[in-house]
Protein backbone atom coordinates (compact mmCIF):
# COMPACT_ATOMS: atom_id res chain seq x y z
CA UNK A 1 0.00 0.00 0.00
CA UNK A 2 1.39 3.43 -0.74
CA UNK A 3 1.90 6.09 1.83
CA UNK A 4 -0.37 8.16 -0.09
CA UNK A 5 -3.65 6.19 1.03
CA UNK A 6 -2.29 5.06 4.27
CA UNK A 7 -2.45 9.29 5.25
CA UNK A 8 -5.83 9.87 3.33
CA UNK A 9 -7.41 10.69 6.51
CA UNK A 10 -4.92 12.21 8.09
CA UNK A 11 -3.68 15.73 8.59
CA UNK A 12 0.44 16.12 7.83
CA UNK A 13 3.11 17.71 5.86
CA UNK A 14 6.34 16.63 4.55
CA UNK A 15 9.60 17.09 6.96
CA UNK A 16 12.24 16.56 3.78
CA UNK A 17 11.84 17.88 0.66
CA UNK A 18 12.39 16.10 -2.72
CA UNK A 19 11.13 12.40 -1.49
CA UNK A 20 8.87 10.74 -3.55
CA UNK A 21 6.45 10.89 -0.15
CA UNK A 22 3.05 10.03 -1.50
CA UNK A 23 3.96 7.28 -4.23
CA UNK A 24 6.68 5.78 -1.51
CA UNK A 25 5.50 2.12 -1.22
CA UNK A 26 4.59 0.41 2.17
CA UNK A 27 4.47 -3.38 3.63
CA UNK A 28 3.78 -2.90 7.04
CA UNK A 29 2.99 -0.11 9.44
CA UNK A 30 4.94 -0.59 13.17
CA UNK A 31 5.18 1.46 16.22
CA UNK A 32 7.72 -0.41 17.98
CA UNK A 33 11.41 0.47 16.73
CA UNK A 34 11.90 -3.70 17.47
CA UNK A 35 9.58 -4.28 14.47
CA UNK A 36 11.13 -2.11 11.89
CA UNK A 37 12.36 -3.15 9.07
CA UNK A 38 12.50 -3.19 5.09
CA UNK A 39 9.56 -1.13 4.09
CA UNK A 40 7.76 -0.47 7.06
CA UNK A 41 6.13 3.07 7.95
CA UNK A 42 7.28 3.58 11.20
CA UNK A 43 5.32 5.87 13.70
CA UNK A 44 6.96 7.61 16.76
CA UNK A 45 4.58 7.41 19.71
CA UNK A 46 6.03 9.92 22.88
CA UNK A 47 5.04 7.38 26.10
CA UNK A 48 4.92 7.91 29.55
CA UNK A 49 8.40 6.19 29.45
CA UNK A 50 9.81 6.30 26.18
CA UNK A 51 9.80 8.08 23.32
CA UNK A 52 9.51 6.55 19.78
CA UNK A 53 11.50 9.30 18.61
CA UNK A 54 14.70 8.38 20.36
CA UNK A 55 15.16 5.19 17.78
CA UNK A 56 14.73 6.60 14.62
CA UNK A 57 18.81 6.11 14.24
CA UNK A 58 17.93 2.75 14.90
CA UNK A 59 14.63 2.59 12.88
CA UNK A 60 16.78 4.05 9.59
CA UNK A 61 19.73 1.73 9.35
CA UNK A 62 17.07 -1.09 9.97
CA UNK A 63 15.47 -0.09 6.50
CA UNK A 64 12.24 1.74 6.98
CA UNK A 65 10.38 2.82 3.87
CA UNK A 66 8.91 5.91 5.84
CA UNK A 67 8.84 7.60 9.44
CA UNK A 68 5.76 9.83 11.04
CA UNK A 69 7.43 12.02 13.65
CA UNK A 70 5.25 14.52 16.15
CA UNK A 71 6.04 18.65 15.28
CA UNK A 72 8.73 19.55 17.17
CA UNK A 73 9.93 16.18 18.37
CA UNK A 74 12.16 15.07 15.49
CA UNK A 75 15.95 15.08 16.01
CA UNK A 76 17.29 17.86 15.12
CA UNK A 77 20.90 16.16 14.63
CA UNK A 78 19.82 13.23 12.94
CA UNK A 79 20.57 12.66 9.16
CA UNK A 80 17.52 11.65 6.95
CA UNK A 81 18.18 8.89 4.57
CA UNK A 82 17.97 9.60 1.06
CA UNK A 83 14.39 8.91 -0.75
CA UNK A 84 13.16 8.17 3.06
CA UNK A 85 10.24 10.39 3.74
CA UNK A 86 9.38 12.02 7.20
CA UNK A 87 5.33 12.88 7.72
CA UNK A 88 5.60 14.94 10.18
CA UNK A 89 1.98 15.14 12.26
CA UNK A 90 -0.12 17.39 14.92
CA UNK A 91 -0.26 13.99 17.24
CA UNK A 92 1.00 10.67 16.42
CA UNK A 93 -1.16 8.73 18.56
CA UNK A 94 -4.08 9.93 16.33
CA UNK A 95 -2.35 9.02 13.30
CA UNK A 96 -1.58 6.02 14.37
CA UNK A 97 -5.37 5.17 14.34
CA UNK A 98 -6.36 6.46 11.31
CA UNK A 99 -3.76 5.08 9.81
CA UNK A 100 -4.23 2.10 11.05
CA UNK A 101 -8.05 2.24 9.33
CA UNK A 102 -6.39 2.68 6.32
CA UNK A 103 -3.81 -0.05 6.47
CA UNK A 104 -6.63 -2.78 7.74
CA UNK A 105 -9.68 -1.38 4.97
CA UNK A 106 -11.76 0.68 7.26
CA UNK A 107 -12.99 -2.36 8.95
CA UNK A 108 -15.74 -0.39 10.94
CA UNK A 109 -17.10 0.96 7.75
CA UNK A 110 -17.90 -3.05 7.35
CA UNK A 111 -18.78 -4.93 10.13
CA UNK A 112 -21.15 -3.24 13.18
CA UNK A 113 -19.37 -1.94 16.09
CA UNK A 114 -20.79 -1.30 19.25
CA UNK A 115 -18.77 0.70 22.35
CA UNK A 116 -19.07 0.86 25.63
CA UNK A 117 -17.91 3.70 28.20
CA UNK A 118 -18.43 3.93 31.85
CA UNK A 119 -16.80 3.91 35.19
CA UNK A 120 -18.77 0.30 35.95
CA UNK A 121 -20.70 -2.16 33.75
CA UNK A 122 -18.72 -2.00 30.73
CA UNK A 123 -17.32 -5.37 31.10
CA UNK A 124 -20.61 -7.05 32.22
CA UNK A 125 -22.51 -5.05 29.46
CA UNK A 126 -20.21 -6.37 26.53
CA UNK A 127 -20.54 -9.91 27.56
CA UNK A 128 -24.58 -9.42 28.38
CA UNK A 129 -24.71 -7.90 24.46
CA UNK A 130 -22.37 -10.55 22.97
CA UNK A 131 -24.71 -13.58 24.73
CA UNK A 132 -27.66 -12.10 23.32
CA UNK A 133 -26.44 -11.60 19.62
CA UNK A 134 -24.70 -14.72 19.55
CA UNK A 135 -27.77 -16.67 21.15
CA UNK A 136 -29.87 -15.22 18.47
CA UNK A 137 -27.21 -16.35 15.46
CA UNK A 138 -25.27 -13.36 15.23
CA UNK A 139 -21.56 -14.16 15.48
CA UNK A 140 -20.01 -11.24 17.58
CA UNK A 141 -16.46 -10.50 18.45
CA UNK A 142 -15.27 -8.66 21.55
CA UNK A 143 -12.50 -6.50 22.70
CA UNK A 144 -12.21 -5.77 26.54
CA UNK A 145 -10.46 -5.84 29.68
CA UNK A 146 -10.78 -9.63 30.26
CA UNK A 147 -9.97 -10.69 26.80
CA UNK A 148 -10.57 -10.12 22.99
CA UNK A 149 -13.12 -12.97 21.32
CA UNK A 150 -11.73 -13.49 17.58
CA UNK A 151 -13.64 -16.08 15.92
CA UNK A 152 -12.51 -19.18 18.20
CA UNK A 153 -9.67 -17.46 19.59
CA UNK A 154 -9.85 -15.84 23.15
CA UNK A 155 -6.73 -13.37 23.76
CA UNK A 156 -5.70 -12.50 27.12
CA UNK A 157 -6.50 -8.29 27.67
CA UNK A 158 -3.52 -6.21 28.45
CA UNK A 159 -5.60 -3.24 28.82
CA UNK A 160 -9.41 -2.59 28.67
CA UNK A 161 -8.62 -1.15 24.97
CA UNK A 162 -5.90 -1.82 23.17
CA UNK A 163 -3.66 0.00 21.07
CA UNK A 164 -5.26 1.33 17.97
CA UNK A 165 -3.51 -0.73 15.84
CA UNK A 166 -4.24 -4.12 17.33
CA UNK A 167 -7.86 -2.72 17.86
CA UNK A 168 -8.02 -2.61 13.38
CA UNK A 169 -6.24 -5.56 13.61
CA UNK A 170 -8.76 -7.46 15.62
CA UNK A 171 -11.44 -5.82 13.60
CA UNK A 172 -9.95 -7.10 10.38
CA UNK A 173 -9.57 -10.00 12.00
CA UNK A 174 -13.52 -11.05 12.77
CA UNK A 175 -14.38 -9.70 9.28
CA UNK A 176 -12.04 -12.99 7.94
CA UNK A 177 -13.85 -15.16 10.63
CA UNK A 178 -16.89 -14.47 9.05
CA UNK A 179 -18.19 -12.75 12.61
CA UNK A 180 -21.30 -10.18 12.03
CA UNK A 181 -20.63 -7.91 14.72
CA UNK A 182 -18.50 -6.37 17.72
CA UNK A 183 -18.62 -5.33 21.15
CA UNK A 184 -15.75 -3.59 23.14
CA UNK A 185 -14.77 -1.58 26.16
CA UNK A 186 -14.22 2.07 25.49
CA UNK A 187 -12.07 3.56 28.42
CA UNK A 188 -11.55 7.24 29.27
CA UNK A 189 -7.69 6.60 28.27
CA UNK A 190 -8.46 5.06 25.16
CA UNK A 191 -10.83 8.35 24.14
CA UNK A 192 -7.88 10.79 25.65
CA UNK A 193 -5.18 8.58 23.49
CA UNK A 194 -7.14 8.38 20.43
CA UNK A 195 -7.01 4.37 19.90
CA UNK A 196 -10.41 4.64 19.14
CA UNK A 197 -10.26 7.36 16.17
CA UNK A 198 -10.86 5.82 13.12
CA UNK A 199 -14.25 3.69 14.03
CA UNK A 200 -17.57 4.77 13.03
CA UNK A 201 -19.31 2.99 15.71
CA UNK A 202 -22.69 2.01 15.05
CA UNK A 203 -23.54 2.34 19.03
CA UNK A 204 -21.71 4.17 21.65
CA UNK A 205 -23.14 3.59 25.36
CA UNK A 206 -22.64 5.16 28.15
CA UNK A 207 -23.36 3.03 31.52
CA UNK A 208 -22.48 5.81 34.22
CA UNK A 209 -19.81 8.25 35.72
CA UNK A 210 -17.71 8.34 39.17
CA UNK A 211 -14.29 9.95 40.37
CA UNK A 212 -11.97 7.38 39.34
CA UNK A 213 -8.37 6.96 37.23
CA UNK A 214 -7.89 10.56 38.44
CA UNK A 215 -4.06 11.13 38.86
CA UNK A 216 -0.77 10.81 37.27
CA UNK A 217 -0.60 8.74 33.79
CA UNK A 218 -4.42 9.07 34.08
CA UNK A 219 -6.51 12.33 34.25
CA UNK A 220 -5.95 15.47 35.52
CA UNK A 221 -9.56 16.19 36.70
CA UNK A 222 -13.09 14.96 36.83
CA UNK A 223 -13.94 17.23 34.31
CA UNK A 224 -11.47 15.79 32.20
CA UNK A 225 -12.46 12.35 32.72
CA UNK A 226 -15.83 13.31 32.14
CA UNK A 227 -14.97 15.25 28.90
CA UNK A 228 -13.40 12.34 27.84
CA UNK A 229 -16.23 9.85 28.38
CA UNK A 230 -18.45 12.20 25.93
CA UNK A 231 -15.93 12.10 22.76
CA UNK A 232 -17.42 8.61 21.86
CA UNK A 233 -20.89 10.48 20.99
CA UNK A 234 -19.30 12.39 18.59
CA UNK A 235 -17.86 9.24 16.68
CA UNK A 236 -21.55 7.30 16.89
CA UNK A 237 -24.52 6.68 15.20
CA UNK A 238 -26.51 6.14 17.66
CA UNK A 239 -25.94 7.05 21.82
CA UNK A 240 -27.61 5.10 24.09
CA UNK A 241 -27.52 6.43 27.79
CA UNK A 242 -28.18 5.88 31.35
CA UNK A 243 -30.95 8.57 31.85
CA UNK A 244 -30.61 7.88 36.07
CA UNK A 245 -26.91 9.12 36.08
CA UNK A 246 -26.25 12.75 36.86
CA UNK A 247 -23.80 13.06 34.59
CA UNK A 248 -25.45 12.19 31.31
CA UNK A 249 -26.09 15.49 29.84
CA UNK A 250 -23.06 16.86 30.46
CA UNK A 251 -21.40 13.23 29.05
CA UNK A 252 -24.03 14.00 25.64
CA UNK A 253 -22.71 17.87 25.62
CA UNK A 254 -21.55 18.05 21.64
CA UNK A 255 -23.30 14.94 20.67
CA UNK A 256 -23.53 14.56 16.65
CA UNK A 257 -25.23 10.88 17.35
CA UNK A 258 -29.31 10.15 17.87
CA UNK A 259 -29.85 8.96 21.07
CA UNK A 260 -31.77 6.21 23.28
CA UNK A 261 -32.06 6.36 27.25
CA UNK A 262 -32.86 3.42 29.48
CA UNK A 263 -33.64 3.72 33.46
CA UNK A 264 -34.92 2.21 36.56
CA UNK A 265 -35.65 5.63 37.87
CA UNK A 266 -37.15 8.06 35.32
CA UNK A 267 -40.58 7.69 33.14
CA UNK A 268 -41.01 8.14 29.80
CA UNK A 269 -37.15 6.69 29.07
CA UNK A 270 -37.13 4.23 25.71
CA UNK A 271 -36.29 1.39 28.05
CA UNK A 272 -37.30 1.37 31.36
CA UNK A 273 -36.91 -1.39 34.53
CA UNK A 274 -39.89 -1.79 36.68
CA UNK A 275 -41.14 -4.49 39.43
CA UNK A 276 -38.05 -5.11 40.26
CA UNK A 277 -37.76 -8.49 42.61
CA UNK A 278 -34.72 -9.97 44.26
CA UNK A 279 -34.57 -13.69 44.01
CA UNK A 280 -32.89 -16.21 46.48
CA UNK A 281 -33.22 -19.53 45.56
CA UNK A 282 -30.96 -22.36 47.12
CA UNK A 283 -27.76 -20.72 46.96
CA UNK A 284 -28.48 -18.68 44.19
CA UNK A 285 -28.97 -15.02 44.43
CA UNK A 286 -30.59 -13.17 40.52
CA UNK A 287 -32.95 -10.81 39.96
CA UNK A 288 -36.61 -10.44 37.99
CA UNK A 289 -38.09 -7.50 36.20
CA UNK A 290 -40.47 -6.05 33.79
CA UNK A 291 -39.17 -4.14 30.62
CA UNK A 292 -41.16 -1.34 29.08
CA UNK A 293 -40.95 1.88 26.85
CA UNK A 294 -39.93 0.59 23.10
CA UNK A 295 -40.45 -2.63 24.05
CA UNK A 296 -42.15 -5.13 26.65
CA UNK A 297 -41.14 -8.45 28.43
CA UNK A 298 -39.90 -9.97 31.37
CA UNK A 299 -36.83 -10.91 32.23
CA UNK A 300 -35.08 -13.34 34.83
CA UNK A 301 -30.84 -12.99 35.70
CA UNK A 302 -28.87 -15.55 37.27
CA UNK A 303 -27.20 -12.60 39.00
CA UNK A 304 -27.14 -10.69 41.34
CA UNK A 305 -28.37 -6.61 42.31
CA UNK A 306 -29.67 -3.44 40.69
CA UNK A 307 -26.77 -2.50 38.72
CA UNK A 308 -26.96 -5.90 37.13
CA UNK A 309 -30.29 -5.09 36.22
CA UNK A 310 -29.04 -1.69 34.41
CA UNK A 311 -26.43 -4.08 32.40
CA UNK A 312 -29.29 -5.90 31.16
CA UNK A 313 -31.19 -2.54 30.47
CA UNK A 314 -28.36 -1.48 28.46
CA UNK A 315 -28.47 -4.65 26.51
CA UNK A 316 -31.61 -4.86 25.99
CA UNK A 317 -31.58 -1.60 24.27
CA UNK A 318 -28.88 -2.37 22.37
CA UNK A 319 -30.00 -5.26 20.68
CA UNK A 320 -33.27 -3.74 20.08
CA UNK A 321 -31.08 -1.69 16.83
CA UNK A 322 -30.48 -5.38 15.74
CA UNK A 323 -33.95 -6.81 15.71
CA UNK A 324 -33.64 -9.71 18.23
CA UNK A 325 -36.56 -11.50 18.98
CA UNK A 326 -37.82 -11.79 22.99
CA UNK A 327 -37.62 -15.49 23.52
CA UNK A 328 -33.77 -14.94 22.66
CA UNK A 329 -33.22 -11.97 24.94
CA UNK A 330 -35.21 -13.77 27.72
CA UNK A 331 -32.94 -16.67 27.62
CA UNK A 332 -29.61 -15.75 26.75
CA UNK A 333 -29.36 -13.25 30.00
CA UNK A 334 -30.83 -15.59 32.10
CA UNK A 335 -27.68 -17.84 31.29
CA UNK A 336 -25.35 -14.61 30.98
CA UNK A 337 -22.26 -15.31 32.84
CA UNK A 338 -19.43 -13.19 33.32
CA UNK A 339 -16.20 -14.20 34.33
CA UNK A 340 -15.38 -12.53 37.56
CA UNK A 341 -17.59 -10.23 37.89
CA UNK A 342 -20.23 -10.94 40.75
CA UNK A 343 -19.54 -14.60 39.20
CA UNK A 344 -22.21 -17.05 41.17
CA UNK A 345 -19.84 -20.73 42.14
CA UNK A 346 -22.16 -23.33 42.78
CA UNK A 347 -20.71 -25.12 46.59
CA UNK A 348 -23.74 -25.70 47.93
CA UNK A 349 -27.53 -25.45 48.07
CA UNK A 350 -27.76 -23.96 51.64
CA UNK A 351 -25.08 -20.75 51.12
CA UNK A 352 -24.23 -18.96 48.24
CA UNK A 353 -20.64 -18.36 46.99
CA UNK A 354 -19.07 -15.70 43.67
CA UNK A 355 -16.37 -14.44 42.82
CA UNK A 356 -15.88 -10.82 41.78
CA UNK A 357 -13.07 -8.34 40.98
CA UNK A 358 -14.07 -5.74 43.43
CA UNK A 359 -10.53 -4.43 43.75
CA UNK A 360 -10.83 -0.94 45.66
CA UNK A 361 -13.40 0.69 48.35
CA UNK A 362 -15.94 2.28 46.03
CA UNK A 363 -16.56 -1.70 44.07
CA UNK A 364 -16.42 -3.31 47.19
CA UNK A 365 -18.80 -1.01 49.22
CA UNK A 366 -21.13 -0.97 46.22
CA UNK A 367 -20.92 -5.28 46.11
CA UNK A 368 -21.58 -5.91 49.66
CA UNK A 369 -24.37 -3.04 49.89
CA UNK A 370 -26.10 -4.88 47.14
CA UNK A 371 -25.72 -8.33 48.35
CA UNK A 372 -27.27 -6.70 51.46
CA UNK A 373 -30.69 -6.36 49.46
CA UNK A 374 -30.63 -10.43 49.86
CA UNK A 375 -31.19 -10.12 53.55
CA UNK A 376 -28.60 -12.86 53.80
CA UNK A 377 -27.63 -14.42 57.31
CA UNK A 378 -24.06 -13.62 57.39
CA UNK A 379 -22.14 -12.01 54.40
CA UNK A 380 -18.27 -13.33 54.60
CA UNK A 381 -16.18 -11.35 52.67
CA UNK A 382 -12.74 -12.88 51.68
CA UNK A 383 -9.81 -10.80 50.06
CA UNK A 384 -6.51 -9.07 50.05
CA UNK A 385 -4.85 -6.10 48.72
CA UNK A 386 -2.53 -5.63 46.04
CA UNK A 387 1.28 -4.64 47.19
CA UNK A 388 3.32 -1.89 45.80
CA UNK A 389 -0.03 0.28 45.65
CA UNK A 390 -1.20 2.95 47.78
CA UNK A 391 -1.94 1.92 51.14
CA UNK A 392 -4.82 4.00 51.31
CA UNK A 393 -6.54 1.36 49.50
CA UNK A 394 -6.14 -1.07 52.21
CA UNK A 395 -7.53 0.69 54.72
CA UNK A 396 -10.47 1.91 53.07
CA UNK A 397 -11.66 -1.39 52.07
CA UNK A 398 -10.47 -2.78 55.47
CA UNK A 399 -13.08 -0.29 56.63
CA UNK A 400 -15.68 -1.16 54.20
CA UNK A 401 -15.30 -4.89 55.00
CA UNK A 402 -15.81 -4.45 58.49
CA UNK A 403 -18.66 -2.05 58.19
CA UNK A 404 -20.49 -4.27 55.72
CA UNK A 405 -19.43 -7.58 55.77
CA UNK A 406 -20.58 -9.84 59.02
CA UNK A 407 -16.99 -11.46 59.05
CA UNK A 408 -14.02 -10.69 56.66
CA UNK A 409 -11.51 -13.10 56.01
CA UNK A 410 -8.10 -11.13 55.60
CA UNK A 411 -5.95 -12.64 52.92
CA UNK A 412 -3.46 -12.43 50.49
CA UNK A 413 -3.67 -10.92 46.60
CA UNK A 414 -1.31 -10.01 44.53
CA UNK A 415 1.78 -9.23 46.91
CA UNK A 416 4.10 -8.31 44.33
CA UNK A 417 7.76 -7.13 46.31
CA UNK A 418 5.64 -6.27 49.24
CA UNK A 419 5.85 -9.30 52.57
CA UNK A 420 1.63 -10.23 52.53
CA UNK A 421 1.90 -9.93 56.07
CA UNK A 422 2.47 -6.12 55.97
CA UNK A 423 -0.56 -5.99 53.99
CA UNK A 424 -2.46 -7.65 55.75
CA UNK A 425 -1.69 -5.59 58.88
CA UNK A 426 -2.71 -2.51 57.15
CA UNK A 427 -5.70 -4.04 56.18
CA UNK A 428 -6.23 -4.84 59.66
CA UNK A 429 -5.55 -1.44 60.82
CA UNK A 430 -8.58 -0.09 58.55
CA UNK A 431 -10.97 -2.85 59.70
CA UNK A 432 -10.36 -1.99 63.24
CA UNK A 433 -12.29 1.68 62.49
CA UNK A 434 -15.46 -0.81 62.98
CA UNK A 435 -16.64 -3.28 64.88
CA UNK A 436 -16.32 -5.70 62.48
CA UNK A 437 -15.11 -9.57 63.27
CA UNK A 438 -12.13 -11.20 61.16
CA UNK A 439 -9.42 -13.66 60.70
CA UNK A 440 -6.24 -13.15 59.13
CA UNK A 441 -5.49 -16.46 56.82
CA UNK A 442 -2.48 -15.34 54.79
CA UNK A 443 -2.74 -18.98 52.11
CA UNK A 444 -5.72 -17.42 49.93
CA UNK A 445 -6.67 -21.34 49.23
CA UNK A 446 -6.54 -22.12 53.17
CA UNK A 447 -8.53 -18.53 53.42
CA UNK A 448 -11.11 -19.84 51.17
CA UNK A 449 -11.52 -23.24 52.35
CA UNK A 450 -12.20 -21.96 55.87
CA UNK A 451 -14.78 -19.52 54.59
CA UNK A 452 -16.47 -22.65 52.79
CA UNK A 453 -15.83 -24.85 55.89
CA UNK A 454 -17.48 -22.91 57.96
CA UNK A 455 -20.20 -21.67 55.83
CA UNK A 456 -24.00 -21.31 57.63
CA UNK A 457 -27.21 -22.08 55.76
CA UNK A 458 -28.39 -18.69 54.48
CA UNK A 459 -25.17 -16.86 53.89
CA UNK A 460 -23.20 -15.14 51.30
CA UNK A 461 -19.48 -15.87 50.80
CA UNK A 462 -17.64 -12.85 48.83
CA UNK A 463 -14.50 -13.80 47.02
CA UNK A 464 -13.55 -10.07 46.27
CA UNK A 465 -10.42 -8.57 44.72
CA UNK A 466 -9.22 -11.14 41.81
CA UNK A 467 -12.30 -11.91 39.14
CA UNK A 468 -11.13 -12.84 36.26
CA UNK A 469 -7.41 -13.19 37.33
CA UNK A 470 -5.90 -16.64 36.98
CA UNK A 471 -2.33 -15.69 38.47
CA UNK A 472 -0.69 -14.15 41.91
CA UNK A 473 2.13 -11.99 41.26
CA UNK A 474 4.72 -12.46 43.69
CA UNK A 475 8.44 -10.69 43.39
CA UNK A 476 8.32 -10.24 39.85
CA UNK A 477 6.44 -13.59 39.19
CA UNK A 478 3.26 -14.49 37.91
CA UNK A 479 2.28 -17.99 39.40
CA UNK A 480 -0.62 -20.03 38.26
CA UNK A 481 -3.94 -19.00 40.81
CA UNK A 482 -6.68 -19.35 39.73
CA UNK A 483 -9.62 -19.35 42.24
CA UNK A 484 -12.14 -21.80 40.75
CA UNK A 485 -9.67 -24.55 40.45
CA UNK A 486 -9.01 -23.61 44.09
CA UNK A 487 -12.37 -24.22 44.84
CA UNK A 488 -12.77 -27.25 42.66
CA UNK A 489 -9.85 -28.62 44.77
CA UNK A 490 -10.84 -27.97 47.74
CA UNK A 491 -14.32 -29.60 47.48
CA UNK A 492 -12.47 -32.26 46.09
CA UNK A 493 -10.50 -32.66 49.45
CA UNK A 494 -13.72 -32.49 51.45
CA UNK A 495 -15.11 -35.40 49.80
CA UNK A 496 -12.09 -37.40 50.48
CA UNK A 497 -11.99 -36.75 53.84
Amino acid sequence: MILGKLLERTDYRFLNEGADGAGTEIAEVVYDSRKAGPGSLFICIVGANSDGHSYLKDVFEKGAAAVIAESGHFPQDLEIPEGVPVVETDDTRKALALVSAAYFGYPSEKIPVIGITGTKGKTTSTYMIRSILEHAGMRTGLIGTIEAIVGDRHIHAENTTPESYVIQKYLSEMISEGMECAVMEVSSQALMMHRTDGILFEIGVFTNLSPDHIGPNEHSSFEEYLRCKGLLFRQCRLGIVNADDPHTEQVLEGHTCDVLTYSIEKEGTDFRAVDIVHVADGGSLGMKFRVTGRTELDVELGVPGLFSVMNALCAIAVCSRFGIGKEDIRAALLDARVRGRIEPVRVSDEFSLMIDYAHNAMALESLLTTLRDYNPKRIVCVFGCGGNRAKSRRYEMGEVSGRLADFTIITSDNPRFEEPSAIMDDIVEGIGRTDGEYITIADRKEAIAYAIRNGKPGDVIVLAGKGHEDYQEIRGVKYPMDERDLIRDILDEETVR
